[in-house]
């Protein structure tokens, strides 16, 4: 690790107080301590000091494990930081940080007695991520130098700080506390004074639905976040989030954008209230979403609502074949999914030189994974050998699962299902791979509802890990057992859910995306900014308008409205720019242009 920037830096804010020495100050604290800078860490409570610089001991020892700090920079880091439960001893800081609770009273009394303590020039940044900070600022006798300055947790990893203005503050301020985000080694990102800024903004909208989905039973917790982080790559699933970042912060975050907004999506949902008020608050209190082994502790512990190994599923029916009905990406990842778990596959197309196509872009999947070393010549062969390409849906008669990735059009599915309904054998098992129509729509165009569910892969099929599995209110038992099981030989997570729009990944996933273009439409922030701040301060794998322009605009849009048409909720109604840019036929990465532009291939 490179030596610690010393006092020798560009920055003049070289003595910094931190007021609040909880997690969040500890972390802000060890930063600013390890980039050089002297550091007044002040805290009501002495305990809550104490446990900062047993904290501090404790954190800095591990990097000098693990060879990112040498013994005497850590000596010099631990010498710059005292501790105080007086904010008398701001009184020479350049800056102070306040991470006190997230309230008005709190920030306000603070911010009144700084300033009768520290020097006209000495800027006052605040930590939230909740409140207004303008209403913090035109309480102070020195609106011009107040600012925000959200770090985000754990403050010594999380890369991104939101540089929060206000009407009130002066550019010198934003530009010398920006200059020291950069020389700590962070990203930072300059924002407008809204609740939640950008990160939380977005992140909090989505965390709500998330406990709004979990409240109504629509799907498990288990399964809620286990989709989100096989669906998505998200380094956790909503709910575990939740519990760590606090049920009772979550609330308090939520009820100050909602203020701000009167969007629904922001309304808090009530279980948040119930579980804060209950003091089930996550971790820290060892309950929320989930039991903890301990307060503090990060291990889940079974509780009444784990289930069980195996569940109650009874037995389903037997599969040894399946087909798989398309051409297109979709189909072929699928059908490369059975063969490769040992299944007979008929992949049928509407005509042979589609099908064999389809079987050639599988071949050529299957070569590119014996290249990586994946997969062995032997079990290449093997598996395409197990592929019968065909033209013809007769060639599902004997087949004992049957699974359909045609155009996402409901008339278009309606029709192959009542083709399948005519040549499936009695008692295959009919699934659609949709991702936004009515399961028990596709289900009626034949005779046989009770065989029909959702079994939605996510794309590419051979590598993501999750299935949707979507039972309608007519889907029989068995057929549902059969899918899980089905899953499980083809190692696959799956994840059940009932038959709504969106389900459960999209139904999360597309109002956040909608939210961020919101943002831009609404010139609060930039699409870099943006990306950046979902990466960094999220640990989203890729912004939001990085995976829009992947996914494609006109895809992203049909979601968008079959949403809104499903839940009413005017929260969920298309943003404008997307529907603009969709008519202009900027679709994304295909076509070379959408929220950005590419290479023409």
């Amino acid at each position: 690790m490179a030596t610690p920037p010393t006092d020798t830096s560009l920055s003049p804010l070289k003595t910094v107080a931190v007021v609040g020495l909880g997690t969040m100050g500890t972390g802000i604290a060890e930063v600013l301590a390890k980039a050089g800078r002297t550091v007044v860490g002040i805290d009501v409570s002495e305990a809550a000091a104490a446990r900062c610089v047993a904290a501090l001991e404790s954190s800095t020892a591990r990097a000098v494990e693990r060879g990112r700090l040498t013994e005497s920079e850590r000596a010099e880091a631990l010498a710059r930081v005292r501790t105080s439960t007086s904010l008398a001893d701001a009184a020479d800081a350049d800056l102070v940080i306040e991470v006190a609770p997230e309230s008005y009273e709190l920030k306000q009394q603070i911010f009144r007695e700084l300033d009768g303590i520290v020097r006209p020039e000495t800027i006052l940044a605040t930590g939230t991520n909740a409140l207004s900070v303008t209403r913090l600022a035109a309480d102070s006798a020195r609106p011009e130098r107040v600012l925000g300055m959200h770090f985000f947790n754990p403050a010594p990893a999380m890369k991104l700080v939101e540089i929060v203005s206000s009407v009130l503050t002066a550019p010198q301020a934003v530009t010398a506390v920006t200059d020291l985000a950069v020389e700590l080694g962070k990203e930072p990102v300059s924002v407008g004074d809204r609740p939640g800024f950008v990160a939380d903004g977005l992140l909090f909208g989505y965390l709500n639905q998330a406990a709004a989905m979990y409240e109504a039973k629509y799907a498990s917790r288990e399964d809620i976040d286990a989709a989100m982080r096989l669906g998505c790559g998200l380094p956790m699933g909503p709910l575990a989030l939740l519990d760590l970042i606090g049920i009772d912060t979550a609330r308090t975050v939520l009820e100050a954008m909602y203020e701000a907004s009167r969007d629904r999506l922001h309304a808090p949902a009530p279980i948040l209230r119930q579980l804060s008020e209950a003091g089930l608050t996550g971790r820290k209190a060892g309950r929320g979403f989930y039991t903890y082994e301990a307060p503090g502790s990060g291990t889940v512990v079974p509780d009444a609502l784990t289930p069980r190994d195996g569940g109650s599923l009874g037995a389903g029916r037997p599969v040894r074949s399946v087909g798989v009905a398309g051409s297109g990406t979709m189909a072929c990842g699928i059908a490369e999914v059975f063969a490769k778990a040992g299944f007979e596959v008929v992949l049928a197309a509407r005509s042979p030189e589609k099908a064999e196509a389809a079987k050639g872009r599988v071949g050529r999947s299957l070569s590119r994974s014996v290249d990586k070393g994946r997969l062995t010549a032997e079990a290449a062969a093997q598996a395409l050998d197990r592929i019968t390409a065909t033209g013809s849906y007769d060639d599902f008669a004997d087949v004992d699962l049957v699974v359909e990735a045609v155009a996402e059009d409901l008339a278009v599915k309606q029709h192959l299902f009542g083709v399948l309904d005519k040549v499936c054998k009695p008692g295959a098992v009919l699934a659609t791979t949709t991702s936004s129509l009515s399961v028990v729509a596709c289900a009626r165009a034949t005779t046989r509802p009770q065989d029909v569910i959702g079994m939605h892969f996510f794309n590419p099929a051979p590598a993501m890990k999750l299935v949707e599995v979507v039972r309608t209110v007519l889907t029989a038992d068995d057929v549902h057992a059969t899918v899980r099981e089905v899953c499980a030989k083809i190692k696959k997570h799956p994840v059940d859910c009932g038959d709504r729009a969106g389900f459960i990944v999209n139904a999360l996933l597309f109002p956040y995306l909608n939210n961020a273009v919101k943002m831009v439409q609404e010139h609060y922030a930039s699409l870099d900014d943006i990306d950046a701040a979902m990466k960094l301060g999220g640990g989203y794998p890729m912004g939001p308008f990085e995976l829009l322009d992947v996914v494609g605009l006109d895809v992203s849009l049909a979601i968008e409205k079959v949403l809104h048409q499903e839940f009413r909720d005017p929260g969920l109604a298309p943003a404008p720019l997307l529907e603009h840019l969709v008519a202009a036929g900027c679709l994304g990465r295909k076509t070379g242009r959408g929220f950005r532009e590419y290479a023409r291939r």
